[in-house]
């Protein structure tokens, strides 16, 4: 019998982004209108988006976190979140998830995020 809350070695931390449906770039976009009041980056670019799937019916999940537990906008970033990518064309739901775990390092942001915040 197996712990549910312990994941099968070699199940991915994060799971996959449904990158291949029409509507995943445009999704992304809209992720990319949302900023964390105190960093001057989106939060796509920062890596705090880990998933986007895409279901059949334009449903759409997207896992994220943010830099710290502590963050002051954690209970409101999720909504910011969806009203970003709600009004685009096609989609019928959105639903945010925000996890911790993996938690969210430097590492993960785009090269761009790096150069505009002097890490490169």
């Amino acid at each position: 019998m197996s712990d549910a809350s312990n994941p099968m070695e070699g199940t991915p931390l994060i799971p996959p982004s449904s990158t291949d449906h029409s509507l995943y770039e445009t999704v992304v976009e809209g992720c990319r209108t949302v900023y964390d009041p105190e960093i001057p980056v989106n939060i796509y670019d920062l890596g705090l988006i880990y998933t986007i799937d895409i279901n059949n019916e334009n449903d759409v999940k997207i896992i994220m976190t943010l830099t710290a537990p502590g963050c002051p906008v954690a209970g409101e970033m999720p909504g910011w979140v969806s009203d970003a990518i709600e009004p685009i064309a096609g989609i019928r739901k959105v639903d945010v998830e925000l996890i911790w775990e993996p938690p969210w390092g430097m590492d993960m942001m785009s090269d761009e995020a790096k150069l505009e915040l002097g890490f490169m």
